[in-house]
């Protein structure tokens, strides 16, 4: 068990310490269950935000959908990470999630799978986001926290949930990673 322990720790201070570009390596899984990961998305300006459906910042979905429907001709995509971390706020499966989604905040943008945003089982996307070599390093404190990542695949920007999607700061943060060439 310790031997186990140890190689999973190994493997996250390995992720935490991986290079901004390499975040489109980290493999993830789409909200369908299709391996996928941010390569996907490469060239574009992100923002990368853990969601919920039962969150009292659930209501963000809206201004999330704005913001990429805003942007999304521009290289821009809102991309929703389900999470359960924060008081079991995400209970539902995939296609509960994708539904409620759809039908009650017309979402568009691109939605992974659930993952874990923090504690032992942390999804290496995340350690990497959050570990100690991160531009903005930290534990992710609640749902709906949100990293900008720029074309170049480093992260430029984080807010934490009280900061709104369509806010003047999220929004010339965007701007001015759209500016960028690649």
């Amino acid at each position: 068990m310790n031997k186990i322990l140890s190689s999973l720790g190994g493997l996250l201070a390995a992720a935490a310490t991986l290079s901004a570009a390499s975040l489109q390596d980290i493999p993830l899984k789409d909200i369908d269950g299709k391996d996928t990961s941010l390569k996907a998305y490469s060239g574009k300006v992100l923002l990368l935000v853990n969601v919920a459906s039962r969150c009292g910042f659930t209501p963000q979905y809206t201004g999330l959908e704005a913001v990429h429907q805003k942007y999304s001709k521009q290289g821009f995509s809102v991309i929703g990470f389900p999470c359960n971390d924060f008081g079991a706020q995400e209970p539902g499966t995939a296609t509960e999630i994708k539904e409620f989604c759809s039908s009650k905040f017309n979402v568009t943008f691109p939605l992974m799978g659930k993952l874990h945003v923090k504690g032992s089982e942390q999804h290496p996307l995340y350690a990497s986001l959050t570990g100690k070599e991160a531009a903005f390093p930290g534990d992710v404190k609640w749902n709906f926290g949100k990293f900008l990542v720029g074309r170049d695949g480093k992260v430029l920007k984080r807010w934490d949930s009280k900061v709104e999607p369509g806010s003047d700061e999220i929004t010339a943060a965007i701007e001015e990673a759209l500016k960028a060439k690649k």
